[in-house]
C-alpha cells in the first residue's frame, strides 16, 4: 500500500500473520502517507476478536504509530480546570451568567472562578462534572487513573 485509501483494505482481514504481512508489511513509519496508511490497518483490526497472529500484528503496528507520533506530531497539552470550563462554556454557547445559574451562586462569583480569582468548591466541580459529562479529574485538571 503506498497510498491512503479506504477501500483498499479487503473487508475480511487475513487470520495469519503471514497474510497481514503480504497486506501491509510492518516497517518504520517515515512520512505522513505511511503514518495515515499503518493507521488505516490499525483502525482495521481495533474492535474485532483477534486471534494471537492478528494480536500480535497489531501490537507491531501499534508500536510503529507510537514511535512516529512521539517523533513527530506535538500532542496537545492537558488543559488546566478553568481552561476547560471556559471551553465548555463556550462550545456550548453558555455564558457567565449561565454558569452562575448551573452552579447556583450569584453572578458575580462565576465571573471571579472564571477570571481565575476563585476556585471551584467540590460542589462547583460535581455539578459541572454532571452537566457536561465528563469526569470530575478532567475539571480538576489533573489525568484520571
Amino acid at each position: 500500500m503506498t497510498t491512503t485509501n479506504p477501500g483498499a483494505l479487503p473487508k475480511k482481514l487475513p487470520k495469519t500473520y503471514e497474510g497481514l504481512v503480504a497486506l501491509h508489511v510492518p516497517r518504520p513509519i517515515h512520512d505522513e502517507v505511511s503514518y495515515q496508511n499503518t493507521v488505516q490497518v490499525v483502525d482495521a483490526l481495533a474492535g474485532m476478536k483477534l486471534n494471537s497472529d492478528q494480536e500480535d500484528f497489531l501490537e507491531i503496528l501499534s508500536q510503529q504509530i507510537e514511535a512516529y507520533e512521539a517523533e513527530h506530531l506535538q500532542m496537545p497539552k492537558q488543559k488546566t480546570g478553568l481552561e476547560l470550563v471556559r471551553l465548555l462554556l463556550e462550545e456550548n454557547e453558555l455564558s457567565g451568567d449561565d454558569l452562575a445559574e448551573l452552579l447556583e451562586v450569584d453572578r458575580s462569583v462565576a465571573y471571579k472562578i472564571l477570571k481565575g480569582t476563585r476556585n471551584l468548591t467540590v460542589d462547583h466541580v460535581r455539578r459541572l462534572a454532571e452537566r457536561f459529562a465528563i469526569s470530575a479529574d478532567a475539571i480538576l485538571g489533573r489525568k484520571a487513573g
